[in-house]
């Protein structure tokens, strides 16, 4: 295998609990590493894990777990493990996997799912949909789309998310959540290609040029996946296009660091919001 083989990556470092008496890691770690993988496979696709199965009618059952030792890793090893779908048959699926340090490979890895019901554990079809969203990654394609529109189009699964992440995750009000904004401005959602609602935000009415971007949410086991970005980049276009010169939003801290990563800078002194720390951040914008 080559890394050339993989389109997806998962990084990991070795610790000193996973070497054994040889100073190398011990044998069983290495299909805990593919597992992991596969687990972080799922975020490349753009499949909140437990939420697409439900929406699919089943879920995936190791059927067959085979290891081909080449080489050893050792404690603080950089890691790369490549994981990539070469077969779905009617209702299984076929993974391979490439543990890699640096450029020279390592252990290589094949997983065979079965899609199964979950009530009985007998097998499925792969549904077309998750038949279509595997191969169409491995072949390049977008695993998301983003739109805008109104709340009485995008409302309800933008209300959904906002719901999950403000309401139920962060313990803000519902009477802090909801405003008069909602059924006049501009909004945009990321959707998986489930047609799941993965990260929404709204682009407020620009005051001086100055427009705002707000109620930035995005499904928490999809965080770190390029999805809010999205979001703020079609939210900024929407403002460029109607003559907005400059994009203002309240970052909440914790997230201070992605927005300054998209060219936001501070503005002003921070202050707390619904109990949580926030900041203004502002970036000028550029045709």
């Amino acid at each position: 295998m080559q890394r050339s083989d993989f389109r997806f990556f998962h990084r990991l470092r070795v610790r000193w609990a996973e070497v054994d008496m040889q100073k190398i890691v011990f044998n069983a770690h290495y299909l805990m590493y593919f597992d992991t993988a596969i687990s972080d496979y799922w975020r490349a696709l753009a499949l909140p894990y437990e939420e697409a199965m439900q929406s699919l009618g089943g879920d995936l059952y190791v059927r067959k777990a085979t290891i081909d030792f080449r080489g050893s890793a050792r404690m603080d090893d950089m890691l790369d493990v490549g994981m990539r779908c070469v077969r779905v048959g009617n209702s299984s699926m076929v993974f391979e996997g490439g543990l890699f340090r640096q450029d020279q490979f390592l252990v290589g890895c094949e997983l065979v799912y079965v899609f199964a019901d979950p009530a009985t554990q007998t097998s499925k079809p792969v549904p077309q949909v998750l038949r279509e969203v595997l191969t169409g990654y491995e072949a390049g394609e977008a695993m998301r789309t983003v739109e805008t529109g109104g709340w009485d189009t995008l409302g309800e699964g933008a209300g959904a998310l906002r719901r999950a992440v403000f309401i139920e995750e962060q313990n803000i009000p519902e009477s802090l959540e909801w405003d008069e904004n909602d059924p006049v401005v501009l909004h945009a959602v990321a959707r998986n290609r489930l047609g799941q609602v993965i990260a929404t935000g709204r682009l407020l009415h620009a005051e001086d040029g100055v427009s705002h971007i707000g109620r930035m949410a995005v499904h928490r086991n999809l965080r770190s996946g390029g999805h809010g970005a999205a979001v703020v980049r079609v939210l900024e276009e929407a403002a460029l296009a109607r003559g907005d010169r400059e994009v203002a939003l309240n970052a909440q801290r914790s997230a201070e660091r992605f927005y300054a990563r998209l060219g936001y800078a501070v503005h002003g002194e921070g202050f707390e919001e619904a109990g949580i720390p926030h900041i203004e951040m502002r970036r000028t914008l550029k045709p």
